[in-house]
């Protein structure tokens, strides 16, 4: 197997001393960014009650030449926020409860509550009444670009945010809207001329697909009245009222 992705591969390849290694690195690549990922999204939570810019402050810190940048978000698909239960759950089977990677995954796991509920509160803050309040949901894949909908976290929001009793309308030009009506139970749909049936009292941008550059904010809000909330940090930071 070596020697044939040998002739396939340009950068050649790392042999493994045993199956258990290569499987254990790659739960561990994943595992890793995790943890890297629930790192940034605490320090999100943190800079969020003390009125600062998360992405501000990683901006500054990045000027030191050995500082990681990892932006805060939500952490779904089928390996990063799947691989760490894989290794908890071999911990524990051999007796030893994992503290870090077990954090790490609750804080990730929280995320889209966090965003629900910040939403929420910036439209009580601008005079919104919460009930049967218009909001749309950009992108519901796990991911900008791809119509992969596995184990993808926007699907949270959009339920956190039904749960307040908004209205919710998801917009993704990327994900089948069968495929997620099936796997979620959400209607979705991938035509952007629908975008501007209607004005929306909030808009978050969940996902950053290249297609939402193009998107005349201006015709689906209510002007400054409508609350713009960007987990990815894609938008021009003017425009937004809150952001990850």
């Amino acid at each position: 197997i070596d020697a044939l992705y040998n002739t396939i591969l340009l950068n050649g390849t790392h042999k493994a001393s045993s199956i258990k290694v290569a499987e254990a690195s790659k739960v561990i690549e994943n595992a890793q960014r995790d943890l890297n990922i629930s790192f940034v999204n605490e320090l999100a939570l943190i800079f969020d009650r003390m009125g600062v810019d998360t992405s501000d402050v990683i901006e500054a810190a990045g000027s030191k030449w050995n500082f990681i940048k990892y932006k805060p978000g939500l952490v779904g698909g089928h390996c990063i926020g799947v691989d760490p239960y894989y290794l908890a759950f071999k911990a524990e089977a051999l007796g030893y409860y994992p503290q870090v990677i077990r954090s790490g995954r609750r804080v990730n796991d929280y995320m889209p509550h966090f965003v629900a509920d910040k939403v929420v509160k910036l439209m009580i803050q601008k005079g919104h009444k919460i009930l049967n309040s218009n909001v749309l949901v950009l992108g519901i894949t796990f991911k900008e670009n791809c119509p992969d909908i596995r184990n993808t976290k926007v699907v949270d929001v959009v339920h956190e945010l039904a749960a307040f009793g908004c209205k919710v309308d998801v917009h993704d030009p990327w994900a089948d809207p069968e495929e997620v009506m099936d796997e979620y139970g959400v209607q979705t749909f991938q035509d952007g001329s629908r975008l501007y049936d209607k004005k929306y009292d909030a808009v978050v941008l969940a996902v950053a697909h290249r297609q939402f550059t193009g998107i005349d904010f201006p015709k689906l809000t209510n002007g400054s009245n409508t609350v713009i909330f960007d987990i990815k940090g894609f938008l021009d930071q003017n425009i937004v009222d809150g952001r990850l």
